[in-house]
């Protein structure tokens, strides 16, 4: 049965309030294995702007059955993230959720949707603006169209990266990371992650999002995450819990670089396209 684009597109947000919590910030932080006293240590603690990403967050929507989905061939394609604020350690947070495009590539390649959410403090600052565009690889051919999509940032293709930052993942990255929120049991059933293709369960995009996240501000910002203001990638290939992460970066000047990360044993590329801008 085809998704409803209509339907989609207009359905209410989904709004979602917490409290965030040192621990929560430090939970994340592990998640995405950083062991740095500032983003671990509650006494030093600053909040790592890649958990922006996570926070609000609705959970795994697309297993709710009323948006129609094959939730259990849905990937991670592209996410934006844009930080309006340095993201505070506690307090009141608000989540806006919603469904903003839609794109058909057709009964055989699926649909693409695009998901934005708007993360406010409690007193309505607008923190964060996170993109999430999600392949809906059992959705398509609802009668749409692919006109439109946006184009991914280009790398440099004539020169070396200027700066490589290697970082591991353990081997129990994913169940960690699981507890920031997105509970996806491809990331932790091996039935499910064998049914989607995959040998074994994947640690999440937005882990290794995280991980590169890390890598750009240790290696461009001198370890300050309030100088980062955007983080802009492309996956391009699963990453399985334990494997090595090589960030390859190339200086663009004015306060923009592009990356794309490595998974070293395996020599491919899993995150590409990458376009970071920073203080």
């Amino acid at each position: 049965m085809a998704i409803d684009p209509e339907f989609l597109l207009g359905r209410a947000p989904i709004v979602v309030r917490e409290q965030l919590t040192p621990r929560i910030c430090i939970l994340y932080a592990l998640g995405i294995g950083a062991e740095d006293l500032e983003f671990t240590f509650e006494e030093k603690l600053s909040a790592l702007p890649t958990l922006a990403a996570v926070l609000g967050y609705p959970g795994f929507m697309w297993r709710d059955p009323a948006l129609g989905a094959d939730w259990r061939k849905v990937l991670h394609g592209e996410q934006a993230t844009v930080i309006h604020q340095p993201l505070p350690t506690q307090g009141e947070i608000v989540g806006t959720t919603r469904i903003v495009k839609l794109f058909d590539k057709g009964p055989t390649k699926g649909a693409v949707a695009v998901v934005e959410r708007q993360v406010t403090d409690g007193a309505g600052t607008l923190l964060a603006t996170t993109t999430m565009t999600t392949l809906l690889r059992g959705d398509g051919g609802f009668g749409g169209t692919s006109e439109g999509m946006a184009v991914p940032h280009a790398l440099p293709g004539d020169r070396a990266p200027d700066l490589v930052r290697v970082l591991p993942t353990a081997t129990n990255q994913a169940l960690i990371y699981r507890m920031s929120g997105d509970l996806n049991p491809l990331h932790i059933d091996p039935e499910v992650a064998r049914a989607a293709g995959f040998e074994r369960p994947i640690l999440h995009g937005l882990a290794t999002y995280g991980i590169a996240g890390r890598a750009l501000i240790a290696g461009l910002m001198d370890n300050d995450p309030a100088r980062l203001k955007r983080l802009d990638v492309r996956f391009s290939s699963p990453v399985y819990p334990g494997e090595t992460i090589s960030t390859e970066i190339w200086r663009d000047g004015d306060g923009r670089a592009s990356f794309r990360s490595i998974a070293v044993e395996r020599n491919v590329v899993v995150l590409n396209n990458g376009l970071v801008e920073f203080a």
